[in-house]
């Protein structure tokens, strides 16, 4: 049995093509169905995927904006391009998170990246969602939060000076540019997210701290807590959470929750769940 198997963001894909023993890996442009149309979609699978996976059984692929409504767009895509009467599911980043981190069993999952989400999983579907509600009125503990935060607490001078003159110092930017760069150009979350680095390389300043673990306290208070299950462990998956995995288990222990898996990619977790079922 061929499978395919797609992780995509709006800006790449991870592809892997295994019969359960052996692996390709492969990377295209991202598939967002909320961006792309089905014919934009199926002639960048033509282009990038194609050349690479001629055939498949199975399809399992997992992206952004791949709500109900939206991924009938991209299995057709697949269908025509790659596999024409294979088996083709598509489904949520959210999803593809909860079936690379709990596999089989039940866990709250958590993505933190640029943005943050998380939902309730029981195993085979997601049961419950806390809306993220996105970087300007929510997607605590996400890279976005941290710059949005970092930025607004160096300006106004709520760190030490020390600190404050570092941070201006790295970043070489001044404070007119950074209002550009949030309030007049394209992309402000993508842009915050970038100066959260700067408390990844001072995360030992024990004001950079206090920070880290106050911005992932929010975000275990306002999202993780609302589900009312202490019991379960809680997951994490995406870039934010890979590099701050040390003040995530801080947090966690301190608000009693009890932390689960935590991974920078789901591939190899869908890998696992969809070749040993």
């Amino acid at each position: 049995m061929v499978i395919l198997i797609a992780d995509s963001g709006s800006t790449k894909t991870s592809w892997c093509v295994t019969d359960g023993e052996t692996r390709k890996m492969i990377k295209t442009q991202g598939i967002n169905p909320y961006q792309q149309t089905e014919e934009e979609i199926s002639s960048a699978l033509a282009h990038e995927l194609v050349p690479e996976v001629r055939y498949a059984e199975e399809i399992y692929f997992y992206g952004a904006g791949c709500t109900d409504d939206k991924a009938p767009v991209v299995a057709s895509a697949l269908g025509r391009t790659i596999a024409t009467g294979a088996r083709i599911y598509v489904g949520s980043d959210m999803l593809g998170a909860a079936r690379a981190l709990c596999g089989r069993e039940s866990g709250i999952v958590c993505i933190l990246g640029t943005g943050s989400n998380s939902c309730l999983y029981d195993g085979k579907q997601l049961v419950e969602n806390v809306s993220p509600l996105g970087y300007v009125l929510g997607d605590e503990g996400s890279g976005a939060y941290i710059g949005k935060r970092l930025v607004g607490n160096c300006l106004k001078r709520q760190f030490s000076e020390r600190i404050c003159n570092l941070f201006t110092e790295e970043i070489k930017m001044t404070p007119s540019a950074i209002i550009n760069k949030v309030y007049r150009e394209p992309f402000p979350n993508r842009f915050l997210a970038s100066l959260s680095p700067f408390c990844y390389d001072h995360r030992d300043e024990p004001e950079i701290h206090a920070f880290l673990l106050d911005c992932f306290s929010e975000f275990f208070k306002r999202n993780v807590a609302l589900y009312n299950k202490k019991s379960l462990p809680v997951h994490f998956i995406g870039s934010i959470a890979w590099c701050y995995r040390n003040e995530l288990e801080e947090v966690a222990s301190v608000l009693g929750f009890k932390l689960g898996n935590i991974e920078q990619s789901p591939m190899e977790g869908l890998i696992q769940y969809h070749t040993k079922k």
